[in-house]
């Protein structure tokens, strides 16, 4: 797990990036619980879309390896006792799940929704409440004990933590929703009917009643207060699905906008709603990208292609397509298409802009003609040939829109049904389109170690027959293996090819 991290080549206080396998080998023979840990290295990134900056706490590679062995551990005790509304840093939970638990809660009637973040929850974990809440043995707590009140290296000065979960530890998200589970028992001895759904620690509170709502909101802050915890005061308020209320409609969540429209008396086109006519119920469902998303996906295209002025039509391609690949993929679960054409036109507008840049002293006519080309009967699509095979540009609106199936219940994968959870995960959204044909082939088992697949594993696309090997990149030839198996099956072929 330690390996396939995207994050495993980050340093710690000590320096290291990167173990060798002879190091590796060393490096497990020493992990054993021993109470001991080593601080933090302090880090700052930018939050998305803020001027703020989040503070990452990153362990040594000791201490994540040891921190793995202890989550692996706690996981499945804490995955068969966490409420089912619980989504956020959750194997085989997605934000997904979270926006289809909130369409099931409101397609049929329009509620009152108290939408409320925490304030610095990570930063502000209260250790005592958490330690007593954990509820383990005692080498196991006082390992949890250690890491939490190890300290902060920061610029050279070591600063101690006597609250708060670093953020950055790969115990950190399981530690963060311990703390805040119970959340869901508060608001159910408010009201049975009010239904609350939380994404680590974003959460929303749903009911038709506003008193119901309120009253909620007032129970949390008591209950959030025993872990240290409260609600940020500028992210947190009161609005309505349909009506508007103190100047809001609708809210934004995890990036979408959801929202209830009325529904005229010929108003019979498509809705969210699923299973019943919007013009029985009177109002319709929409839940698309949130404007602040597509703004930021606009400006973030465009400083790709702002960067590129000079660059070679291939390159500029090779940057832009993975961000549209992967924008494209995460709203592909909602009311998404027009949002897509809108943003392909713009695209459109902008990468025009970028071409007479090159070529101020050309007409538009022979411009377009340059770097954009009729294909098998589609429009005009922004493409190049490179080694004789045609490259383009994706656009937004090639992703299909389907519907996302939200998890049962109090599914976990933990409870052996690797069939169910490798069947979902072939049917998310954010996994590519070969990786699901072969999941869906291979019945979401690793042909070469012949386990199930798993959320949070990472996959590659193997070629059975190897390309230079005289292979070709058809389906027939290809496997999806995990990470590491498909690792050591290369270093096998290498070695059978030189000797």
């Amino acid at each position: 797990m330690t390996q396939d991290n995207t994050g495993k080549k980050t340093a710690g206080i000590d320096g290291i990036k990167q173990l060798v396998p002879s190091q590796r080998l060393k490096l497990v023979s020493m992990l054993h619980l021993t109470h001991r840990a080593q601080p933090v290295r302090r880090v700052f990134i930018p939050k998305p879309g803020s001027s703020e900056k989040r503070g990452l706490g990153i362990p040594t590679i000791h201490d994540r390896c040891v921190q793995t062995l202890v989550k692996l551990g706690l996981e499945p005790e804490w995955e068969a006792k966490f409420e089912p509304n619980s989504y956020g840093f959750r194997p085989s939970r997605s934000c997904h799940d979270a926006i289809e638990a909130i369409f099931s809660a409101i397609r049929q009637k329009p509620k009152f929704v108290l939408d409320a973040d925490l304030e610095k929850c990570f930063d502000r974990i209260d250790q005592s409440a958490l330690l007593a809440k954990l509820k383990t043995f005692p080498t196991l707590r006082r390992q949890v004990q250690a890491w939490l009140s190890a300290g902060v290296m920061e610029r050279g000065a070591l600063f101690p933590t006597k609250e708060g979960v670093p953020q950055g530890g790969c115990c950190s998200p399981l530690m963060a929703n311990i703390a805040l589970h119970g959340m869901e028992a508060v608001v159910s001895q408010v009201s049975k009917t009010a239904r609350l759904i939380r994404y680590c620690d974003d959460f929303v509170v749903l009911h038709e009643d506003i008193t119901v709502v309120q009253a909620c909101q007032q129970a949390l802050q008591q209950w959030l207060g025993g872990m240290g915890l409260t609600l940020k005061p500028s992210k947190t308020h009161i609005t309505h699905t349909l009506k508007p209320f103190e100047g809001r409609v609708g809210f934004d969540f995890l990036g979408m906008q959801i929202r209830q429209f009325h529904v005229g008396k010929y108003q019979c086109g498509k809705s969210g709603t699923r299973g019943k006519h919007p013009q029985a119920l009177g109002f319709k469902t929409l839940i698309k990208p949130s404007p602040a998303k597509l703004k930021q996906q606009l400006e973030a295209i465009g400083c790709i292609i702002k960067t590129h002025r000079a660059a070679p039509q291939a390159a500029l391609i090779r940057h832009l397509n993975p961000r549209i690949r992967g924008w494209a993929n995460y709203y592909a679960s909602v009311v998404s298409k027009a949002c897509f054409e809108k943003l392909d036109h713009l695209i459109f507008q902008q990468l025009r802009a970028w071409a007479r840049r090159r070529h101020p002293n050309k007409s538009l006519y022979w411009i377009i003609h340059r770097y954009w080309r009729m294909e098998s009967g589609e429009n005009w699509r922004f493409s190049v040939t490179l080694n004789g095979q045609p490259m383009h540009l994706l656009k937004h609106r090639d992703t299909p829109i389907v519907r996302h199936i939200k998890v049962q219940g109090n599914r976990s994968p933990y409870d052996g049904d690797w069939l169910y959870w490798s069947t979902r995960l072939g049917s998310n959204p954010e996994v590519p389109t070969r990786v699901a044909r072969l999941l869906k082939r291979q019945k979401g088992q690793c042909p070469a170690c012949e386990l199930f697949f798993k959320d949070g594993d990472q996959l590659d696309i193997d070629h059975i027959l190897a390309l230079s090997q005289g292979g070709k990149d058809e389906y027939k030839n290809l496997q999806l293996l995990h990470r590491h198996c498909h690792v050591v099956k290369t270093k096998r072929e290498r070695a059978t090819v030189q000797s």
